[in-house]
């Protein structure tokens, strides 16, 4: 079993594509079969696979989230950090906050039109957001 610690900077809301990430650690740690599973330590950002093919399909995904969950709804009463943060917890927990995918011929196994985004759900310029990378080999 191998962990490690992956950092992706975020400036504001959106997904951001790390897939590229994700496979070189895969191919570093020399698996051939196994399975990585990924996890934020985040509550206000999630994990999803999703179409990289398309920006369009990112847009629209983060259109429709905002929309769905506003800011400054006046259910809200967890207000001190911000419109945006409360949003972001909802966003959080509809999302995921981890990912397994298998590991075959030393290479994730993800379909030809998917990728791996860190969904960030605030406003933040300039954060810094901490994924753990957990890679189990099936000969272990």
């Amino acid at each position: 079993m191998i962990n490690t610690q992956l950092k992706v900077a975020v400036a504001g809301q959106g997904l951001y594509n790390i897939t590229t990430q994700v496979m070189s650690e895969v191919s570093r740690c020399g698996v051939e079969e196994g399975l990585a599973t990924l996890f934020i330590q985040h509550t206000s950002a999630s994990l999803i696979i999703q179409e990289n093919a398309d920006p369009a399909v990112q847009r629209d995904l983060q259109n429709w989230m905002n929309r769905l969950v506003a800011e400054n709804d006046a259910l809200y009463t967890h207000v001190e950090e911000g419109p945006d943060d409360m949003p972001a917890h909802i966003k959080s927990a509809l999302t995921a906050v981890n990912l397994s995918i298998p590991i075959m011929q030393g290479a994730l196994t993800l379909g030809v039109w998917q990728g791996i985004y860190l969904w960030e759900h605030r406003h933040h310029q300039g954060a810094e957001r901490r994924l753990i990378l957990n890679i189990q080999s099936s000969s272990s």
